[in-house]
């Protein structure tokens, strides 16, 4: 590919990123939504992470973007330029266009991160290999094309995608935050176990080295998941009645990967600055529905040896993988009309693990 061929990609990939984002953009909290409008800002015009932001240029900016987004409001998806031909590749075929990208040192995905919210980005190709379960790795590097969502990892097909880029960006907007008030608990020991007040530039690339690690067990926890519970999954939820459920339903499967994959795998290597990520980053909806699992790293931070978080994880696991089971028995039963009784499942109190 030459650089005008990279440069057609990246712009038709960014199309659809504004058209992702024209449509969905209204989704998050107002607070969120500013968040990430503001890191897609520095990202844009390629400025440091925490670099100083000029009020007024954000403001010129954001109305500018959003008037943009007016404008492709109801747009369909724009077809992608082929590498090294002159065929037009639907921007959800990701298997045709990994390989001859991968052979140009790019990654391409294109996934949906809600029920109905794609998201798209085109990145520089850092590394490439096979895992276990019959799954391949992408690390990404600087990212061409992205959209406002930007999740730092993801499960493409069978490919388990890393965005470094989006990682770094994402640890700046908590490490920003963890600022405001420095309160003791999990970030806190993760900012002490890898020294970013000192120089939060020069200590963060060891934390994406090492806590790629435990992003990617989790995109193996979800593979796992998925080999027992598709295309079953993806039906129950589109007949969901709103985002918060889809929400509720995406919180339960994320407690059942965890449970299984991502935390005995954490616990049996005794790895602590990797407990103190995870749960600096257990929040939302899994933090409501499991409780249980905060006061159980509590009492291991504390030095039970990790015995209360052991029976936790045995405990919630079961108890979340027949949550998950419930809801799509109700699918089972009632088909496309089954959203109102999954929500109101998942809205009895029993649907929180306290223990």
């Amino acid at each position: 590919m030459t650089a005008r061929d990279v440069a057609a990609l990246a712009a038709a990939v960014q199309t659809n990123c504004h058209i992702a984002d024209a449509r969905h953009a209204a989704d998050p909290t107002l607070c969120s939504y500013l968040l990430q409008m503001r890191e897609l800002y520095r990202w844009e015009q390629r400025l440091p992470l925490g670099a100083p932001l000029a009020r007024d240029a954000v403001g010129a900016w954001l109305a500018q973007r959003e008037g943009e987004w007016a404008q492709l409001d109801g747009r369909d998806f724009v077809a992608l330029p082929s590498p090294g031909g002159d065929d037009r590749i639907d921007p959800f075929d990701v298997e045709t266009l990994a390989g001859p990208l991968a052979a140009e040192g790019l990654a391409y995905g294109a996934a949906l991160a809600a029920r109905d919210r794609p998201a798209f980005f085109l990145a520089e190709l850092l590394e490439a290999r096979e895992l276990d379960d019959g799954l391949a790795l992408q690390v990404c590097g600087r990212e061409l094309a992205r959209g406002l969502f930007a999740p730092p990892a993801a499960l493409v097909g069978h490919t388990v995608v890393l965005r470094r880029e989006s990682f770094a960006r994402w640890m700046w907007e908590k490490f920003e935050a963890f600022g405001l008030r420095r309160a003791d608990g999990a970030f806190k020991r993760v900012v002490d176990a890898y020294g970013l007040d000192a120089d939060f530039a020069a200590a963060l690339p060891r934390l994406l080295d090492e806590q790629a690690e435990t992003l990617l067990l989790h995109e193996l926890g979800e593979w796992r998941v998925a080999q027992r519970v598709e295309p079953r999954w993806a039906a129950m939820r589109l007949a969901l009645p709103d985002r918060r459920s889809d929400l509720q339903v995406r919180a339960v499967r994320d407690l059942v990967a965890d449970l299984e994959t991502t935390l005995p795998a954490l616990i049996a290597r005794g790895d602590a600055p990797s407990m103190h990520f995870f749960f600096a980053t257990f929040d939302g909806l899994r933090a409501v529905l499991c409780p249980a699992l905060p006061r159980a790293y509590a009492a291991w931070h504390a030095g039970d040896g990790g015995q209360r978080l052991r029976d936790t994880c045995a405990a919630a696991l079961s108890h979340f993988a027949a949550l998950a089971d419930e809801v799509l028995a109700l699918h089972a039963r009632d088909g496309a009309a089954a959203g109102a009784a999954v929500a109101a499942r998942l809205a009895r109190p029993d649907a929180v693990f306290e223990r």
